[in-house]
């Protein structure tokens, strides 16, 4: 079977290849999204945009008992402009030459094909489907930063942007960036002044300060790290030069975390750390390390409702769940940390509805059986959430 005779079989997949066809590299979603806003039209689906053209889609409740439930997923892709060709390679959908963008064009797929199956259902009572497509999440995350979420009643979010099938991770972590400067004054002459022990040169001292400092795996929990520090570089002097005692250097820091108190037990670590220095070389040398939250943390959320809910699900229809956190960031860390249109805290997932690998490479595919499986899951799971 070729890829043309499996879009002719399956609405879905069709549906994919359609939306990866368009090439929608980060802040040039344009095209992806008249389209998006297109078949909302022709297949009467409830879509708006914002000033940031991020995509609303609402099906109506037919049970105002019942809570409505969000999907959301990001509409732009690694890559350039060129044209996307997917072709067919055993179960895996491909794409020639360059990225896929199955990351995330396979939940957008999912949640488009759920909505469109949803409103022509005049059976199932349901509280209500939400659906957002977001720009920018692979470059700035500027999508879901622009997001109105006055513009969103359900609780419950499930951002389909999982790699895979079965996954309901249930917390991520933070990035923190760390900025170490050092700065050793009296700097001079490696010649005539080396032997002077009140001037230290900046390369050494923070090599030395550095090697004090956490590295790698800092907390783990249940097999999985949940706290880590990794150093980003380290720069001082002049290669090129070796005739000057340095008298500044600098080096960097990205720190992750899904737990807050480890998180600031691991701050207050490198500060102590930075503070004995600083009292071992008084008026030699002088260090500062400031941090900035560049993505806050998805804490794990108290309620087990919904990833108990999805794990029965999942291995009521034969599929493996895994219930489990992630050391990296995504639109999940943004909605757990806003309100919705009623003012409550969102309690967002991240799901995976397909097995996509090497993501963000020429290498990336689909396997085209798992994400017609994942809208089983989803259409099952959702029937099970307005039992």
């Amino acid at each position: 079977m070729d890829i043309n005779e499996l879009r002719k079989e399956n609405e879905l997949v069709d549906l994919f290849c359609n939306l990866a066809e368009i090439p929608s590299p980060s802040t040039k979603e344009e095209k992806v999204l008249d389209w998006i806003c297109q078949y909302c039209k022709e297949n009467n689906l409830n879509c708006e945009q914002d000033d940031y053209k991020n995509i609303y889609i609402k099906i109506p409740a037919t049970d105002k008992t019942k809570e409505s439930i969000l999907l959301s997923s990001h509409v732009d892709v690694i890559g350039d402009d060129s044209p996307v060709i997917p072709f067919l390679d055993g179960d895996l959908i491909k794409a020639k030459g360059r990225t896929l963008g199955a990351d995330d064009k396979a939940g957008v797929a999912n949640a488009l094909y759920f909505g469109k199956y949803l409103a022509q259902d005049k059976n199932l009572k349901h509280g209500g489907l939400e659906i957002h497509f977001t720009r920018d999440e692979e470059d700035g995350m500027t999508g879901i930063k622009n997001t109105d979420f006055n513009k969103i009643n359900s609780k419950y979010v499930l951002v389909l942007d999982s790699d895979a099938l079965g996954q309901c991770l249930v917390a991520g972590a933070s990035y923190v960036m760390a900025n170490l400067d050092l700065e050793a004054p009296k700097g001079g002459h490696s010649g005539n002044d080396i032997g002077d022990k009140t001037r230290e040169n900046a390369a050494k001292l923070i090599a030395d300060l550095v090697s004090e400092l956490p590295q790698g795996a800092y907390y783990c929990e249940d097999g999985k790290v949940v706290t880590s520090c990794n150093i980003g570089g380290i720069q001082a002097g002049d290669l090129k030069v070796t005739n000057v005692i340095n008298t500044s250097a600098h080096a960097t820091y990205s720190l992750r975390s899904s737990d807050k108190a480890k998180e600031d037990e691991l701050i207050n670590m490198m500060k102590e750390i930075v503070d004995n220095f600083n009292k071992k070389h008084e008026g030699i040398a002088k260090a500062e390390i400031t941090f900035k939250v560049k993505m806050p943390m998805f804490e794990k959320n108290t309620d087990q409702y919904l990833p108990i809910l999805f794990e029965t699900v999942a291995k009521k229809i034969g599929i493996t769940p895994e219930i489990s956190s992630f050391h990296a960031g995504a639109e999940t860390h943004i909605y757990a940390n806003k309100t919705n249109a009623k003012g409550e805290r969102f309690s967002p997932y991240l799901i995976g509805l397909a097995t996509v690998c090497n993501m963000h490479s020429a290498r990336e595919y689909v396997d085209y059986k798992t994400m017609i499986k994942g809208q089983e899951l989803l259409k099952e799971f959702f029937k099970a959430y307005n039992s």
